[in-house]
């Protein structure tokens, strides 16, 4: 609802209001049908501003989310959340998975390995050596759209690179040139 229309909907209210204090047992029939005209431009004002579908539940996280009707805000996905809340409360989780001894073996079991990961280290050049400038990705793409929107951002650093962590480093990408510069500045 724009500024416009929300002061020409008060207005039309306010209007309104005034009309319900003036009536009375002997109010004419010509005072009737101008409230009756006022009130029908109030309720065109009023479908004019209102540009969504009416909220399905009274929950403010999902207003037009699924429907629970034993929910107290009708939400069904809140309701569920809670219901998994109550069940993990009271023990009545997924049972566990049965505990068995491992098998002793000359290179150790899988599981005792740390899977390798794979990541993407986005770093800047700060004058001295690169630092790392944002999270880790996991996404080499959206590593990639990270740094595009660092360089164009208020303050750019020098240069920026893209690592590649794969149980090792790997340099995959450089943007601008790193200058090594002295901390003081008299040199």
């Amino acid at each position: 609802m724009n500024h416009a229309q929300l002061t020409a909907l008060g207005r039309a209210l306010r209007l309104l209001g005034e009309h319900g204090e003036a009536l009375a047992a002997d109010t004419p029939d010509a005072k009737l049908h101008e409230v009756r005209t006022d009130l029908r431009r109030a309720l065109d004002l009023l479908e004019e501003s209102v540009t969504t579908t009416a909220p399905s539940t009274r929950c403010p996280e999902h207003p037009n989310g699924p429907v629970d009707k034993a929910a107290p805000d009708l939400c069904l996905l809140c309701e569920t959340r809670r219901r998994a809340a109550r069940r993990a409360e009271y023990g009545g989780g997924p049972l566990p998975a049965p505990q068995t001894e491992p098998v002793q073996s000359r290179y150790g079991v899988r599981g005792d390995r740390p899977q390798p990961q794979q990541r993407w280290l986005p770093e800047l050049w700060n004058g001295q050596a690169w630092q790392l400038c944002g999270t880790p990705r996991r996404d080499r793409r959206e590593a990639e759209l990270y740094l595009a929107a660092q360089r164009r951002g208020p303050r750019p650093a020098m240069a920026y690179r893209l690592v590649h962590e794969f149980t090792d480093y790997e340099v995959l990408r450089v943007w601008g040139t790193p200058v090594r510069m002295d901390i003081e500045p008299m040199g």
